[in-house]
């Protein structure tokens, strides 16, 4: 037996999506870490796999390609909103994630833009290990912390170019401070409505973009009275929007696309 798959990316941002509606396939984390690897599986930045849900179109599940789940995904969320969109012929869907229920919508240009959540800011929602101010973390640059349904550390910097992303970015990832890990974001602020961001991801590495990262470093940056409540975060792989008003949940809108579609083969299901 084959498992179909679909590879997509938004902006550079590449995630496999996996249907498991109506079957009865698990996914293990030897498996994720076996199709994620890019020169002997698939490749991605994160897995999303579609199940049943009763009140929601689906109920989508995230993975690192290292294998460790994630609450939320904003790239592969769009992706699979994408998908299930043109399946059922709608403009919008709704999905249940980690972090609830989520609405999408396709616009005239047709992006997708997703109601990602409310963010937190509390140090045990992040989580931290200890008590902290999560606008000026006990680090040195005092970087800002929220969580999107997974933690994010934000660094501002004059000149994204002059950072060290992989050394420093690992490093905090794994800081004490820390304990579930953390995604790093190093951004510069070009105006009030726009700003440019690195990213190192948490069990990733250096992605082209990250939809979550891109909600975090633009509502830290806000946090911090340095933006409005709409940016264009433009990462290594393109630009997405990312609107906040300071009490609902956060949009993002960007572009989703189609890779290819494909089958992985029944030994990598049995292995």
């Amino acid at each position: 037996m084959t498992l179909p798959f679909v590879k997509m990316h938004a902006n550079g941002d590449d995630f496999v999506v996996i249907d498991l509606r109506g079957k009865t396939h698990s996914i293990t984390s030897e498996f994720v870490r076996r199709i994620g690897d890019r020169h002997r599986g698939i490749g991605f930045n994160q897995l999303a796999v579609m199940f049943d849900c009763d009140d929601a179109a689906a109920r989508i599940m995230f993975w690192n390609p290292d294998g460790s789940p994630l609450a939320t995904c904003g790239s592969a969320s769009r992706g699979v909103a994408d998908l299930l969109m043109r399946e059922a012929g709608t403009a919008s869907v709704v999905l249940r994630s980690g972090r609830g229920l989520l609405s999408c919508v396709r616009d005239s240009a047709q992006r997708i833009s997703i109601d990602m959540g409310k963010p937190l800011f509390a140090w045990s929602d992040i989580p931290l290990a200890v008590p902290a101010d999560t606008q000026a973390l006990p680090l040195p640059g005092g970087p800002i912390a929220c969580s999107m349904g997974n933690p994010h550390c934000t660094f501002l910097v004059d000149d994204v170019t002059m950072v060290d992303v992989a050394a420093l970015g690992a490093r905090i990832e794994t800081d004490p401070l820390f304990p579930d890990g953390t995604n790093v974001h190093f951004v510069q602020v070009i105006d009030r409505n726009r700003i440019r961001l690195r990213i190192w991801e948490r069990g990733g590495g250096i992605p082209a973009g990250s939809g979550s990262c891109c909600c975090g470093a633009a509502v830290n940056g806000m946090r911090r009275g340095l933006l409005n409540p709409t940016v264009d975060v433009q990462c290594d792989g393109g630009t997405v929007n990312v609107q906040w008003n300071g009490n609902d949940g956060v949009i993002l809108t960007g572009p989703v696309e189609p890779v290819f579609h494909g089958t992985i083969a029944s030994r990598y299901l049995n292995r």
